[in-house]
């Protein structure tokens, strides 16, 4: 749930709903206005701490800024 923490402490600003459904099989997909932003199978392997994050933050670009800067 680290991803989820991540994008909720640096972007509850801008994050309107957010839904963690659980999967078969170990399926983690990250999903951003119905667009695929991370998907464990599609990449084979878990995701590297801070990765989702860095993902979304070049998905809504340098103008949005962290929460609390």
């Amino acid at each position: 749930m680290s991803a989820v923490n991540d994008l909720l402490s640096n972007y509850q600003h801008v994050i309107d709903d957010l839904t963690v459904v659980t999967g078969d099989k170990g399926v983690f997909d990250v999903m951003v206005d119905g667009e695929m932003l991370y998907s464990k199978h599609e990449t084979g392997r878990h995701a590297e701490p801070g990765e989702v994050l860095g993902l979304f933050a070049a998905l809504v670009g340098p103008d949005v800024p962290r929460y609390g800067t």
